[in-house]
């Protein structure tokens, strides 16, 4: 533009021009622009708590591993001092009258250690499992949250296509795949 009664628009100023006398926005646009933001949002949270819930599956199945392993130590030391007690009863069938009653003090001792040692193992058996399960129900949520979010990744996808097409049936496919990621992001935060 310039001094001298001399206009030159811009393509910017040209559609600013062209929208003011043509009845002024372009709704379709509009609804398709806030709908994909308000997706966006959505899908950036839904994607969150699914990193959330596979990172927490994660330290659970480690949780479980080690509980396992500690039980594992457990059941061999169990085997240890069966093993011990087995030579203590040998021990008191073979030894001299005057040795034998120690073999026999030995077995019961040995007899009393691996109850405790088996209650211990059995207990962090049991703590593995329920590890194990916390695991496996973090892992089920995060497969929902993963299903709510390609769903709304999908559903911004179509409005990019609808916005280019122009096509009001796609935008209804929009809809409907962001009610289909929103249930299912409920489902997830519900637990189901």
């Amino acid at each position: 533009m310039s001094g001298d009664g001399f206009h030159v628009h811009g393509p910017h100023d040209h559609e600013l021009e062209h929208a003011s006398q043509h009845g002024g926005q372009d709704s379709f646009a509009g609804r398709v622009a806030v709908t994909t933001a308000i997706l966006a949002t959505l899908g950036a949270l839904f994607s969150y708590e699914g990193g959330a819930t596979q990172a927490n599956a994660m330290l659970y199945k480690n949780s479980a591993a080690i509980k396992k392993t500690e039980a594992a130590d457990q059941w061999n030391f169990y085997q240890s001092k069966s093993s011990k007690q087995n030579i203590a009863e040998l021990g008191s069938l073979i030894a001299p009258p005057d040795r034998a009653e120690q073999f026999r003090k030995d077995v019961e001792r040995y007899k009393g250690e691996k109850e405790e040692i088996q209650k211990k193992a059995d207990a962090l058996e049991h703590e593995s499992t329920e590890w194990e399960e916390r695991s496996e129900a973090e892992m089920h949520l995060h497969h929902r949250w993963a299903q709510a979010t390609t769903a709304l990744q999908v559903a911004i996808a179509l409005s990019a296509i609808a916005l280019l097409t122009r096509k009001r049936w796609l935008q209804y496919g929009v809809y409907g795949l962001s009610v289909v990621g929103i249930g299912l992001g409920i489902a997830a935060l519900m637990h189901v």
